[in-house]
């Protein structure tokens, strides 16, 4: 199902980790509604970007995924509106982050994470972007504030 011009609600919510573990990450409807907001949000990443085509590494996941994986308790991802992404043709993940920073969109959070991909997340609708640039090298060390080349 389109979810806009580039972004469908597949891409949005495929899962290698759910696939291998038989696990169903489809998500409800609210979360559902939530995607939409995401995939708008990503076509403006996209246009920042020169319309190059973004690959979303992860999108949404059930809270079961999330705990598979890793994730923080609050993570956006469960909500349906983070994505880690990657976008080759552009750059590497830092320079894909300093590009989405410098194109004034309204984001929740921007994250350089590990060195291996931008994550970026979306303001519920009704509230206010917290326009958050966070960096993490690991999880030992823990976010820092700012972006960084890893």
């Amino acid at each position: 199902m389109k979810l806009s011009d580039h972004f469908t609600l597949e891409e949005l919510i495929l899962s290698n980790t759910a696939v291998r573990a038989g696990l169903d990450n489809t998500p409800p409807a609210d979360v559902a509604k939530n995607l939409v907001t995401l995939a708008s949000g990503l076509e403006l990443v996209r246009i920042a970007l020169g319309g190059l085509p973004i690959h979303v590494t992860s999108g949404y996941r059930s809270v079961r995924l999330n705990q598979m994986v890793g994730g923080t308790a609050r993570s956006m991802h469960v909500q349906g509106l983070a994505a880690d992404i990657v976008c080759p043709d552009y750059g590497n993940p830092f320079q894909v982050c300093e590009a989405i920073a410098a194109a004034g969109i309204a984001f929740d959070q921007l994250i350089h994470e590990f060195g291996h991909w931008c994550h970026i997340g979306f303001a519920a609708p009704g509230t206010k972007p917290r326009d958050e640039l966070l960096t993490i090298r690991s999880a030992a060390i823990g976010y820092e504030l700012g972006l960084s080349n890893v």
